[in-house]
């Protein structure tokens, strides 16, 4: 099996070094990941630069752009071959709910799926890979599944973990994405030469968090399984639509 692994934290984070030491004796892999941290880049790409390519000691291929440069060149020039399945992670906190849409771990699974690559994006929820041994053996039993196990048609799926110790987790649960309140205000400072400047503030908490959600399963410390589709077409609201155009 060949597996393209990338992330949203940069090639040298220790989520993606774990990850690739999990999956190695599962098959031959390929590391296309961004050369920093790239966190909240969702599915931007660089289109007012030229990217390079380069390769670390590690034999990690890295890019100056984004998760989704990433994948786009590796699917589109740089790779010789068409990967089986597409990992990205292990990502430095969660990515649940809205955070999906702003998520650079989230973007990379998503471009390539868009390639028609089945897809895998792994999250830890909490920060500084508290727990990342726990994460690392989920990651190597999922992909270890799709390989005897392969999907009957592509498929884009958002996996969070428990920060816990691996005995402590309760299960796998498939959820659906949860909502969380609105995010906390900005935090407003000022730099040494008296301008204002503003930091986004802190993700809010969960509004909708029942147990069929990706908020419900972590909090039951059960590993979130979540299949993602990248139409956003509101489609029961086309007729509304229609008749709003037609002054009905």
């Amino acid at each position: 099996m060949r597996i393209l692994v990338t992330n949203d934290d940069g090639y040298n984070a220790a989520g993606i070094e774990a990850l690739v030491a999990a999956l190695r004796p599962l098959g031959d892999i390929t590391v296309v990941a961004p050369e920093t941290n790239c966190s909240g880049a969702s599915n931007s790409l660089t289109l007012r630069r030229p990217l390079s390519v380069r390769q670390a000691p590690n034999g990690f291929h890295f890019i100056n752009g984004t998760p989704s440069d990433c994948v786009h060149i590796a699917m589109t020039g740089l790779l010789d071959f068409r990967p089986d399945l597409l990992v990205s992670g292990i990502n430095n906190g969660a990515n649940m709910g809205e955070d999906t849409l702003y998520s650079g771990t989230v973007a990379a699974a998503s471009e390539g799926y868009l390639f028609g690559v089945p897809a895998m994006a792994f999250s830890l929820v909490e920060r500084d890979w508290r727990h990342l041994d726990t994460a690392s053996q989920v990651a190597r039993e999922l992909v270890t599944r799709f390989r005897d196990h392969p999907w009957q048609e592509s498929m884009l799926l958002n996996v969070n973990i428990p920060a816990v110790p691996y005995r402590q987790l309760t299960g796998f649960r498939a959820t659906r994405l949860g909502r969380r309140h609105p995010s906390e205000p900005v935090i407003r400072s000022t730099t040494p030469y008296g301008e204002t400047v503003y930091w986004i503030g802190p993700v809010g908490l969960a509004l909708d968090g029942g147990p069929e959600t990706d908020f419900g399963a972590i909090k039951d410390h059960a590993v979130s399984l979540t299949p993602l589709r990248l139409d956003l077409t509101d489609h029961a609201q086309t007729q509304a639509t229609a008749r709003w155009m037609a002054g009905q």
